[in-house]
């Protein structure tokens, strides 16, 4: 703790941050809090550690506040960091176990002592003592921050800064004591879909409470968010389409669980030409999406129809599967170039066999020169020049359009 944390030492940051932390809770009802502090009694040397340098410095009470802070003020960092008898004499501190109980450790250090704190963690909760630990690391690594998973919920505190948000979120849960897990269920209902934003509005209003990016946490569980429970909520997902649940009802000082069922895949559509594929929900024309072409969207699991933006307009049903990728392929298109010595009406249309013909573009009426992508297929220009004023005077052309390649109609 006596290492340099943001122009000073991580203890005094840490203390900084604790003071003002503790301001939080004065006036707030049914709560007591009290500070067991390690390492602080019996200096370390090269030979000796006392590993039973732990001490409740304040016993719980709900008018102690000011005392736990005179005590923050007076910290001296001297000695060893024996967390496992530290947590296992913290469960013994608490006068009633059938009280909400709450453990914040925090530490700059791992175990130095000779107790393993998971062995301590699995005793507890095997004597059923109720404690809910959070961990704080004070500028830790990762990759050591993790031996404290099986203690309870952890997070990284990198500079003093983060140490007082970490802080003040754990506070907040602790306080507040409604809490919300979003599962977006995969096709067998497990909670595994993730990364899309949701919306939470006062039920029946356009009154926007809460924007969230869901997230999975380092164990792959949904993460918990705090929600006042004052309110009937409205949950929009905003996946492709979006999914809504009204009405949704929290219950207070409890951990609550809403399921969505969101099983999503992919659709990628490949091809050379710059358009852009128009999404929609099978036989349902109102357009969910406009994807570009080589990208990758994600949708909810079912079927689609594509309105796929070529010249012609090319169409295709799709299946969407849970975590798997649909791909689409489109033709590479022809070049087709029209030229004339004077301005001309027409319209063009493909074949579709049988004597089947469907309109594809009209002639613009202004210009002598044009260019158009054309997507492989046998056409038909049917056509005359603008200042003529006889139906006789109709003309048409057929031509062959093939991938890559370009035509020119002198006309």
């Amino acid at each position: 703790m006596n290492s340099t944390w943001d122009k000073q030492t991580r203890l005094e940051g840490a203390k900084e941050v604790l003071l003002q932390a503790m301001e939080k809770f004065k006036g707030v009802p049914n709560i007591e809090i009290a500070l067991r502090i390690y390492g602080h009694q019996t200096p370390i040397t090269n030979n000796t550690q006392d590993c039973n340098d732990t001490k409740l410095e304040v016993p719980f009470s709900s008018g102690n506040i000011d005392q736990i802070k005179n005590k923050i003020r007076g910290l001296i960092a001297k000695g060893a960091t024996p967390i496992a008898r530290s947590l296992e004499a913290a469960a013994g501190d608490f006068p009633d176990t059938t009280s909400r109980n709450v453990i914040i450790l925090i530490t700059d250090g791992l175990e130095s002592c000779d107790n393993n704190p998971c062995v301590i963690a699995k005793k507890l909760r095997e004597k059923g003592v109720k404690v809910t630990p959070f961990v704080i690391g004070l500028g830790m690594d990762l990759s050591y921050l993790e031996n404290f998973a099986c203690i309870g919920s952890y997070s990284d505190a990198e500079d003093k800064g983060s140490f007082s948000s970490v802080l003040t979120t754990i506070i907040e849960k602790i306080l507040t004591k409604t809490t919300v897990q979003v599962n977006l269920n995969d096709i067998l209902k497990k909670p595994t879909e993730t990364n899309v934003t949701l919306f939470l509005y006062e039920a029946g209003t356009l009154n926007l409470k809460y924007s969230y990016t869901h997230t999975l946490n380092r164990y792959n569980n949904p993460d918990t968010l705090v929600i006042d429970p004052a309110f009937k909520y409205d949950l929009v997902v905003n996946t492709l389409p979006k999914i809504e649940k009204k009405g949704i009802s929290l219950v207070r000082n409890s951990h609550n669980i809403i399921q969505v069922d969101a099983p999503q895949g992919f659709l990628k559509c490949s091809g050379t030409n710059p358009i852009s594929i128009r999404v929609m929900e099978k036989g349902n024309y109102e357009t969910i999406n406009v994807q570009s072409i080589n990208t990758q969207d994600k949708y909810l699991v079912g079927f689609y129809d594509l309105e796929i933006l070529t010249l012609p307009r090319t169409y295709q049903r799709v299946e969407i599967t849970q975590s798997k990728t649909t791909l689409i392929a489109i033709k590479a298109a022809g070049s087709l170039e029209l030229k004339s010595v004077k301005y001309l009406v027409g319209q063009v249309f493909v074949d579709k066999g049988n004597g089947l013909f469907e309109w594809v573009f009209n002639l613009d009426e202004k210009l002598m020169s044009s260019k158009y992508l054309l997507q492989p297929g046998n056409y038909k220009l049917i056509y005359r020049q603008k200042d003529q004023k006889s139906t006789g005077y109709t003309q048409e052309k057929k031509f062959k359009i093939e991938s890559t390649k370009k035509i020119l109609l002198n006309l």
